[in-house]
């Protein structure tokens, strides 16, 4: 069984590369210029595309922060590893798999 601390570095280490992608990605998320003269349409198209990509990259990023951060405070709170939905144990292969797991796999299929 893994130790809380090594969940908890795990998270953490997670957590920072999360952070890293997105200061890193921070300028293909900024407004594409509209200027005619500088880019030309299909250019200008394909940046606005690469825009919404990256945009869409970083909301995934932040959601992922979120549960990290959450499952952090269900660590330090005592619940860790406890299903949200029938509080029973979620399996340790589940929580290695997906640290920030909320559900045991049942309540998981039953979501779906």
């Amino acid at each position: 069984m893994t130790s809380d601390s090594d969940i908890r570095a795990r998270l953490r280490a997670l957590r920072d590369e999360l952070t890293e992608l997105s200061q890193k990605s921070a300028d293909s998320r900024k407004p594409v210029t509209l200027d005619q003269q500088s880019v030309g349409r299909l250019s200008r198209m394909d940046a606005i595309q690469v825009q919404a990509m990256a945009r869409a990259a970083e909301e995934r990023r932040a959601s992922e922060i979120v549960r990290i951060d959450a499952a952090l405070k269900r660590l330090e709170g005592g619940t860790y590893g406890v299903c949200l939905r029938c509080e029973e144990e979620i399996e340790p292969g589940r929580l290695d798999f997906d640290a920030t797991a909320t559900l045991c796999a049942s309540c998981a299929r039953e979501a779906a």
